[in-house]
């Protein structure tokens, strides 16, 4: 059962009690005011109607997962929506949430520019003339991003060529207060070859010269992502976990 004093009104209010973390930072839009809620070291957020999550948490798991079964026993929540949550122990959610899926990742972020990495002068900003080139690439070597060209999050684009051929690309998805960095993309024929550390490190630079953090997501999985990611500053993780109520 929510009470009211567990309710946070507004983005100032749900960015102060969690104490201003990254995430929050960047799940919260300067134009969005959401509805709150705190419980025993968590915070939970409702966000616009229509936006994938319909709700995020920081904190303590337990806490979070009581907090979001309160939210669907009151109709605030429900069937097919997405939930981010924090790291928990999948047991966790017995009794508590009725999950149709879960996935775990993870949210890196840096305040520091990356040393610099052969290549990174190909590094050019794309326009809408090379939406084709985009879509074909992501297409052969990243079919399952969710980030396209014509995405309305999308902020721009950015890749490497060879030639007249796009063989790199990346999404600038920020918002909030926060740079992010999306569906990095190498042509399978050319890596091995550093484009992937020229690509990230140049939009991590130009991220870090609009906002004081930059981050990305990436899947426990994708390990050899994670040791470049690391190489290349983002040496800070939040535990995810993406969960479709049922």
């Amino acid at each position: 059962m929510i009470i009211a004093d567990q309710v946070l009104h507004g983005r100032a209010a749900v960015l102060d009690a969690a104490a201003h973390h990254p995430y929050v930072r960047h799940m919260l839009g300067r134009e969005v005011e959401p509805r709150g809620y705190r419980r025993d070291g968590a915070v939970v957020w409702l966000l616009p109607e229509g936006r994938r999550p319909a709700a995020a948490a920081l904190g303590a798991a337990r806490p979070a997962l009581d907090l979001c079964a309160d939210l669907v026993a009151e109709g605030l929540l429900g069937p097919d929506q997405w939930l981010n949550l924090p790291g928990l122990d999948p047991a966790d959610l017995a009794g508590r949430l009725h999950v149709a899926q879960r996935d775990e990742w993870y949210f890196l972020w840096t305040t520091v520019a990356p040393p610099p990495q052969p290549g990174e002068e190909r590094v050019v900003r794309l326009t809408e003339a090379d939406h084709p080139a985009l879509t074909a690439l992501i297409d052969e070597a990243f079919p399952s991003t969710t980030s396209r060209p014509g995405d309305a999050g999308v902020v721009d684009w950015y890749g490497i060529r060879d030639g007249d051929r796009l063989v790199a690309c990346g999404a600038d998805r920020s918002r909030g207060d926060i740079g992010f960095l999306a569906g990095l993309t190498v042509a399978p024929s050319q890596r091995g070859r550093g484009l992937g550390a020229a690509l990230t490190a140049a939009m991590t630079r130009a991220m870090l010269a609009r906002y004081d953090h930059a981050a990305l997501g990436v899947y426990p999985v994708n390990v050899g992502a994670i040791r470049l990611y690391r190489r290349l500053g983002f040496t800070h993780t939040a535990t995810r976990n993406s969960v479709r109520l049922a």
